[in-house]
């Protein structure tokens, strides 16, 4: 059941990482030959753009934590004997869920701000939808880093 739940998981977030980056580089582009060859542009363009490419980091930095291929400095790791790798992982792991959960839970409480102060993004598209992929992410990162602080790899 958990693994059905997580192969759901990997299929939404690859098809929204392909669906948004093929549409930021799709305005972008737009945007550079309406401006180029017909001095005009898309009002929304650039503010879209940089919604999107959030989304496209943070379900970049997601699909990244569900496979533990994401960028880390691992000296310790090199040098350290095998039986003590494990540990040294262990606790890597959970300074990066606590990080995580601490990162969660105050960009949910930025969006709940967004959410009440009514704030406007651009084209009458509220600020909070256009940022709640932030705790989205970062729960959905901190619970793989739970898992991968009792079992890691």
């Amino acid at each position: 059941m958990v693994e059905r739940l997580f192969s759901w998981l990997r299929r939404i977030e690859d098809a929204l990482l392909a669906l948004l980056l093929t549409a930021m580089i799709g305005v972008a582009a737009t945007q550079v030959l309406l401006r180029n060859f017909f001095d005009t542009g898309l009002y929304w363009g650039d503010s879209a753009v940089r919604v999107m490419v959030l989304w496209v980091a943070m379900l970049g930095a997601m699909v990244a934590s569900r496979s533990d291929e994401h960028i880390r400095i691992d000296l310790a790791g090199r040098y350290l004997p095998p039986a003590m790798k494990v540990h040294v992982a262990r606790l890597v792991n959970f300074c990066v869920f606590a990080l995580l959960c601490a990162f969660a839970w105050y960009s949910a409480e930025f969006v709940r701000y967004e959410y009440e102060d009514q704030t406007v993004a651009f084209a009458d598209i509220p600020a909070w939808m256009c940022e709640i992929i932030m705790p989205i992410g970062a729960a959905v990162m901190a619970l793989r880093y739970a898992i991968l602080t009792v079992k890691p790899k």
